[in-house]
């Protein structure tokens, strides 16, 4: 019986641990062949003597998979071309990026550093759009050249980035970001065969340790609900052709929770059909307040 994934090529970034590892794994138990990207790198984004890439390769070849290592920094140009590249020459085609690698450097706002604000967004943000931008180059050449590919990419954003979390402004403002980015991308790649959407995880990870300290399970099951296997699957369908028709959205996912997100679109309106003055303005805006929805608290709030 044929595997979800048979056939085809996934590029995973932060693949080496966590999230990314868990997705890695099973799209290759689905029959896909893994690009496991990994930088190497502590929580903070400081060098790590591991290698964790080579480790999850090394899990999917015992179990029969194919897999290859890339180890290059894709919040560069230079990396992200080479993640691409390496799809290319090692398997021939490239059919789905999963954009996950990240880390953090928490503080709240007045102690965070202008280094620790460009770090976080250089590896969320950039680390997203630059892998996006060149699989998106090659699919955009395939579909000129009459070979409209299925393709598919899955951005990682957070619960911080669609509500705010203390203490993460850096963090909430990137995550923030790659969902606009995913609008962006779903728009203008639909022409060339390409869905992009993303997911806003929760699950124990490196990043999520503290918060998550403790397994927690569903009662009477053993469920382990912060596994990160758990998000797995999603990203998995979403990441193959039976997917099709689905772009441009947002999930969250929690356990054996998937939940579709609906974003900013307009609520209570006044149109005075003229220049409002400061105080007509100021009383309007109670008004429609007192008509829309309250906002989801800020984690942490």
């Amino acid at each position: 019986m044929s595997a979800l994934c048979d056939g085809r090529v996934v590029v995973v970034t932060g693949a080496g641990r966590g999230l990314g590892r868990a997705h890695a794994l099973a799209f290759a138990a689905e029959g896909a062949r893994v690009v496991v990207n990994d930088l190497g790198v502590g929580l903070d984004g400081t060098p790590d003597p591991d290698s964790p890439a080579a480790q999850v390769v090394a899990e999917i070849r015992a179990a029969g998979g194919e897999a290859v290592a890339h180890g290059g920094d894709i919040a560069t140009g230079t990396g992200a071309k080479s993640l691409v590249t390496t799809a290319l020459e090692t398997y021939g085609r490239l059919d789905t990026l999963v954009n996950n690698a990240g880390y953090l450097r928490d503080r709240m706002l007045v102690n965070l550093d202008e280094d620790d604000w460009d770090a976080v967004l250089r590896v969320h943000l950039k680390g997203h759009f630059l892998p996006l931008k060149h699989a998106a180059a090659h699919w955009r050449a395939e579909s000129k050249a009459g070979r409209t590919p299925t393709a598919r990419i899955i951005n990682t954003s957070s619960g911080a980035g669609l509500l705010g979390s203390v203490g993460q402004g850096n963090y909430s403002a990137a995550k923030a970001g790659i969902v606009g980015l995913t609008l962006v991308a779903a728009s203008e790649l639909s022409r060339y065969g390409v869905q992009v959407n993303a997911i806003a995880p929760a699950a124990r990870t490196r990043m999520t340790e503290h918060t998550f300290a403790e397994t927690m399970t569903a009662p009477d099951s053993g469920f382990d609900t912060m596994a990160p296997e758990n998000v797995s699957p999603l990203v998995v369908w979403l990441g193959s052709a039976a997917s099709a028709g689905v772009t441009g959205r947002v999930f969250e996912t929690e356990g054996g929770r998937i939940t579709v997100m609906e974003g900013w679109r307009a609520g209570p309106s006044a149109d005075k059909g003229a220049r409002w003055s400061a105080g007509e303005a100021g009383e309007a805006v109670l008004k429609l307040l007192a008509e829309a929805e309250v906002p989801g608290a800020v984690y942490g709030a």
